[in-house]
Order: structure tokens, then C-alpha cells, then sequence
């Protein structure tokens, strides 16, 4: 009998504190970067389904901030219903914003009439953090007014922080696009890209080459400064003379510095290819240079789009007028340009611009385009590959330049998928194409990055390659960086680094922080500029 009280005592315990079994909670830990000049980051998805029609109260929600690596990091952390898709709004509050704690609970009642609630968990970052800290966020328990719901135990990411260094609408630029990134003989950090300020949409339009530095190692960044801009040139609005698809090159024997971006002056009619009259502000007629016949043979700026340089020698903070190197092109080529991201410095010196443009059918390739006079003259070497665009060089160990290049007959193909892979010996003259080409790196046909990483051990120099894209056949998400010890013949996926899963625009590029640091800038889901740093321990 006193075995059979006890019973009913804990069966009575449980029912009078027990689990609300009328409502169901999933739980989705994306990974997604967590940055500072955002006041809202998503770090965790909770879904709650009442399997019955009645409606309830969220009484309490408990949020666990443990394995956080600095509470003080963060700001506050707030509760966010989802909007109609279930993706992440700020639209709507779920109680109030609450400071951090190792454990944070949410009191204020609210009322659930739907089947599905879908909310999500927000951290804001303060300023001016350390960028190899992290963020960990786990959903410990929910409470309705007819009792306590069951957690799924869920082994929730911890979450790399970063800094959103372009934001849509920041400064009046509509999108920021295409980045770059180096590192100056200073160390100092340069990140450029298109400031578009009316749409996202590609050229032709009213686009400049904005820049941003930081000098301490890319925690903060200094305002955007204007680089390239060739204002209402030729009788022109803005909108009919912008510049995009900038590429940076830091030479590392001076010091100085080149910013290389293309430069398109009007619109060519796309069918006959000739240069249309009379465009004004209020003109509504656009085509890009890849389009139809939206560059032409020839080297004046009613023909083809210029391929215009400037330079800086103290650092970027100043930079020259333009300098216009469109007649090293041949003549025959519809298009020649820079390719977005950055060059690279020989080992003897010679400076290296990927590059690309359009043969003299129209059909694309991928090239690179040098100087050995410290970038007073230019060549520009034979094409790669055909088919092929946007694309990266690095120098391999015995010397040859490798071009990784985006191959256009990858989009949507998931039998044969991988970047164009080749190199050269003679700086362009011939190339050979890599082993590997088309069998590794896979891409939905978009930018990625290459660059090699120098650091030392032991007072011995090595050198890895490192390569960052969206690791998709189909979409422009999973961006994630991969690492190479033998030269680009290997790539082990067990240590490859997600940094963002969900979909963006996915153009990126990387540079050595320092000796012990990588840094990627790259288009994000969660803003148009990232920048967040990986420790070399990490990929090692």
C-alpha cells in the first residue's frame, strides 16, 4: 500500500508540473555568421506545432548563452516571430529584449492562435570585438499555460562572429557587390567592391569603386572612400558611365598599391552593337558587356568597356587619376577586363592582374595580365581556357602561376562539375590544363577565390592554398573555405570550414591577415559585405 502512494504522488508531481504534450518544438541551428553593425543577428530557429486546435500562451522561454566565449560581446539578445516563410524578421518582437547571462528567461505572455509558431532567437554584437570568439545559443526549455514543452536535445553550432562591413542601403548605396581584399606592406586591410547606388543590378549603371580600410586587423573599418568614379564623363549621367568589377593588387616590393576596374561609357545597341546617341538621366536603355553585343572590337569608349587602373602609394588613403590600359588589349577582343577579387606579386617581382574578357566570336575566357616594371606598362597574356570568366591566380611552389576559373558549362551540371584549372610557366603565352581541373572544387557557376598563405614554423617558410565559394552544383550558398597542402592536387573535406549555409549572392576573397590569420570578405546571407578571420590552427 505506502509502494502504491508513492506512486500516485509522483504521477500526481507530474501532472501538475508535467509536459504540455499538445504542442511540439523542432529546433534548427543554422550556420550563419554573427557580426557587429547589425542590431539583429538570427542564431537559432525554434518551431513550435500544437497538435491540437486550441489556442495557448508562451508563458516562459529559458535561452541558454553557455560556451559563448564572451558574454560581454553581446548586447542583448531578443525573441523574433519569423515571417510568413519561416525566414528570420525583426518585424515583431516575442517579449522584450533582455540583457546577456549565462542563462537568459523571457517572461511576457504571448498569446499563439496559429498551428505553427515560428521564432527566432537574436543576439546584437557590440562593437569592436574579438573576431576569434564565438557565439553558442541553445533552446533549454518553453513553458505554455497548460504546461511545460519537451526539448529536442540538439547539439546547436557555435557560431563564428565577423563584421558586416557593407550593408544594403549603408551610405546611400543601394547593394554593395563583388569584393576584393589585400593586405598592404603595412598590414593594413583594403576592402573594395561596387558601391551600386540605385539597383543590384550588374552594369550598366550609376556604380563607383568604394573602399573601406581597417587597420587593426579588420575589427573596424573606416568610412567608404571613393576610388574609381568617372562622374558625368562625356556629356553623360552617372548612371551612363559606371565602373565595376574591381580588382586590387598590393606590390609587395614597394608597397604601392593598384585598384583595376571596368569602366563602361553609354550602351551599345545589343544587335548591331553600335554605340546608341542621346542617353540621359531619364533614359531607361541598358545592356551589360557580357550581354549580346554589349562590347565590341576596337579600344575607344563607343566600342568596348575601358580597363582603367589607379594607384595609391601611401597606403590607400589617396589614390590617382585613372589610367586607361584598354589598348593592350587585341583589337579583335569584344571585351577585356579586370577579374574581380585580387592579384598577387611574383616572387621576382612581377605584378599579376587575373583577367578576363571576349574573344573575337564574342565567347568568353579567362586570362592573366602582367607587369615587370613595377605597373608602369602592362601585357596581357593568351587566354586560359574559353568559357570561362571571373577568376584568381596564386604562384605554386616550383613557380608556375595557377588560374582558377569559373567554367560556365558547370551551372546546374551535377555530372561533371569543378572550376577550370590551369597554369603557366611563361606568364600567359601557353598554359596547361591542371589534373584536377573540372574534377574538384565544385561551383554553381559564380566568383570564388584563391590564395596562397604564407606563414612560418619552426623559422621555416610554408605555404597553403586556400579557396573560398558557395560548395554548391545549383545554389549560392554553403560558402565554405578549403584548404590545400600539396600545391592544389588535394582538397580534404575534414578540413573544410562552413561560414555561411544560407543563400546569398556568393562572390568572395581572401587575404593573409597575418602570419597566423586568414581573412575572407565575402556576399553573405546576412549582409553584403562579411568580413570574418580563421585562425591557421584551425585548418592545420
Amino acid at each position: 500500500m505506502k509502494k502504491i502512494v508513492t506512486l500516485l504522488f509522483v504521477i500526481i508531481l507530474f501532472q501538475s508540473c508535467g509536459y504540455d504534450d499538445n504542442v511540439e518544438v523542432g529546433i534548427n541551428s543554422p550556420v550563419l555568421p554573427v557580426l557587429t553593425g547589425k542590431d539583429a543577428n538570427p542564431v537559432l530557429k525554434v518551431e513550435v506545432i500544437r497538435q491540437q486546435p486550441e489556442d495557448y500562451s508562451l508563458q516562459k522561454i529559458v535561452i541558454s548563452l553557455e560556451g559563448t566565449t564572451d558574454l560581454n560581446d553581446i548586447g542583448q539578445i531578443s525573441l523574433f516571430k519569423s515571417d510568413e516563410e519561416g525566414r528570420f524578421a525583426t518585424d515583431m518582437l516575442i517579449g522584450e529584449a533582455q540583457p546577456p547571462a549565462s542563462v537568459v528567461t523571457f517572461k511576457d505572455n504571448f498569446n499563439v492562435t496559429e498551428d505553427t509558431l515560428i521564432f527566432w532567437v537574436s543576439v546584437t554584437l557590440k562593437e569592436n570585438i574579438d573576431l576569434t570568439h564565438r557565439i553558442k545559443v541553445q533552446c533549454k526549455s518553453i513553458s505554455t499555460d497548460i504546461g511545460k514543452v519537451h526539448i529536442p536535445a540538439v547539439d546547436t553550432q557555435s557560431l563564428r562572429v565577423g563584421v558586416a562591413v557593407r550593408r544594403h542601403m549603408q551610405d546611400g548605396v543601394h547593394t554593395s557587390r563583388i569584393p576584393g581584399l589585400a593586405t598592404s606592406k603595412n598590414g593594413t586591410l583594403l576592402a573594395i567592391y561596387d558601391a551600386r547606388y540605385e539597383s543590384a543590378r550588374d552594369l550598366q549603371g550609376h556604380i563607383d569603386i568604394g573602399l573601406n580600410r581597417s587597420t587593426d586587423g579588420g575589427r573596424t573599418w573606416n568610412p567608404m572612400q571613393i576610388v574609381l568614379d568617372m562622374n558625368e564623363w562625356g556629356g553623360l549621367p552617372e548612371k551612363y558611365n559606371g565602373v565595376s568589377d574591381a580588382c586590387i593588387l598590393v606590390d609587395d616590393n614597394t608597397g604601392d598599391i593598384y585598384i583595376a576596374g571596368l569602366w563602361m561609357h553609354g550602351v551599345l545597341d545589343r544587335e548591331t552593337g553600335k554605340w546608341v546617341e542621346g542617353m540621359t538621366e531619364d533614359s531607361t536603355r541598358w545592356i551589360h558587356q557580357w550581354q549580346a553585343k554589349g562590347s565590341q572590337p576596337g579600344f575607344g569608349v563607343k566600342e568596348t568597356s575601358q580597363f582603367l587602373i589607379t594607384k595609391s602609394t601611401d597606403d590607400g588613403l589617396t589614390w590617382s587619376g585613372p589610367v586607361n590600359i584598354t589598348p593592350i588589349k587585341k583589337k579583335e577582343w569584344w571585351l577585356f577586363a579586370p577579374a574581380p577579387g585580387h592579384g598577387i606579386t611574383l616572387a621576382d617581382g612581377t605584378l599579376v592582374f587575373p583577367t578576363q574578357g571576349r574573344d573575337e566570336t564574342g565567347e568568353p575566357f579567362s586570362n592573366i595580365t602582367w607587369s615587370k616594371d613595377s605597373g608602369k606598362t602592362w601585357t596581357t597574356g593568351n587566354p586560359a581556357h574559353k568559357n570561362t570568366t571571373e577568376c584568381m591566380a596564386v604562384q605554386l611552389s616550383d613557380g608556375s602561376v595557377m588560374l582558377n576559373m569559373r567554367d560556365n558549362r558547370n551551372r546546374g551540371n551535377e555530372e561533371v562539375n569543378g572550376r577550370t584549372i590551369a597554369t603557366t610557366t611563361d606568364l600567359g603565352d601557353t598554359w596547361t590544363e591542371h589534373p584536377t581541373s573540372r574534377k574538384a572544387l565544385i561551383e554553381p557557376t559564380c566568383m570564388a577565390s584563391l590564395h596562397k598563405h604564407a606563414y612560418h614554423e619552426n623559422g621555416v617558410e610554408k605555404s597553403v592554398l586556400l579557396f573560398v565559394n558557395p560548395a554548391s552544383v545549383s545554389r549560392r550558398d554553403n560558402i565554405t573555405l578549403k584548404v590545400s597542402y600539396d600545391d592544389g592536387n588535394t582538397w580534404p573535406e575534414d578540413k573544410h570550414i562552413l561560414l555561411d549555409e544560407y543563400n546569398g549572392r556568393g562572390y568572395s576573397c581572401i587575404t593573409s591577415v597575418n602570419d597566423s590569420t586568414i581573412g575572407i570578405l565575402y556576399e553573405s546571407s546576412q549582409a553584403d559585405m562579411v568580413f570574418q578571420t580563421v585562425s591557421l590552427k584551425e585548418i592545420q
